[in-house]
């Protein structure tokens, strides 16, 4: 039987954590959580580990010391999934800017229609994002014009942070040379999986800015993936990337 696991990553949500855990677990997709907190002080881990008891055998929680950044926290939850033999893996964030609906469609395009990595995409089918400032919205969009042009790759939402992987994505790329720790993480990997010769897809999705809690979103992250993808394009000549299996 495929077995299914969503990674959340969580750093004060407790006005979302409870709500998001409910609508993930309700979808007719029988998959199980893993929360990887980073030791968030508002009490997240606790309502989770209330939680657990309802849900038992299908919420996990990994507690981190501290803010030590998304990519980190991915790539913990990354190898969890390895070791525990999941067959499809979904990042979302917590605070419902991914509607949980929409695992669904990753989902159907990873495991009927033939995607290795299933994004879920802001601009694939022109501007779908709900109540973000023009200027951020702005700034997203001509981002990832410019990774994409910088990278040589097809994809127009280079930052999304909303996926579905099939397990061997994840066991031949080599987890522990993807560097980055902020947005530029979302870059690297769907770099690296193009350039392991993983089938990449974009899922039109609409985003809705979060209502409740607060954004983690800076001015540094953004330098880090628009100075970053040159030091990777750089790289990637020099690299020899695992080739997938047939």
């Amino acid at each position: 039987m495929e077995k299914k696991l969503v990674i959340i990553p969580t750093y004060n949500e407790k006005e979302n954590i409870d709500a998001i855990i409910h609508a993930v677990m309700e979808l007719p997709l029988a998959c199980h959580i893993l929360i990887i907190d980073d030791g968030s002080p508002d009490g997240t881990a606790d309502i989770v580990k209330g939680l657990q008891k309802e849900f038992k055998d299908r919420l996990f929680l990994v507690q981190r010391a501290g803010k030590q950044g998304l990519g980190t926290a991915y790539i913990c939850g990354f190898k969890w999934a390895i070791e525990h033999q999941y067959d499809y893996i979904f990042e979302m964030d917590a605070d419902f800017s991914h509607n949980p609906n929409d695992l669904l469609k990753l989902y159907d395009a990873c495991a009927n229609q033939g995607a290795d990595v299933a994004i879920g995409s802001r601009y694939v089918s022109g501007v779908n994002v709900v109540n973000w400032p023009m200027g951020r919205v702005l700034m997203s969009y001509f981002a990832s014009i410019y990774v994409r042009t910088v990278l040589g790759v097809d994809i127009h939402d280079t930052t999304a942070g909303f996926k579905c992987y099939r397990r061997q994505v994840l066991e031949t790329i080599e987890l522990d040379k993807i560097h980055f720790k902020g947005y530029a993480f979302q870059i690297e990997m769907k770099f690296t999986a193009y350039k392991c010769g993983f089938k990449v897809v974009e899922v039109p999705i609409v985003f809705v800015n979060r209502v409740l809690g607060t954004s983690k979103m800076s001015g540094g992250i953004f330098s880090e993936a628009l100075l970053g993808v040159i030091r990777l394009k750089v790289n990637s000549w020099f690299r020899k990337y695992p080739q997938k299996k047939v």
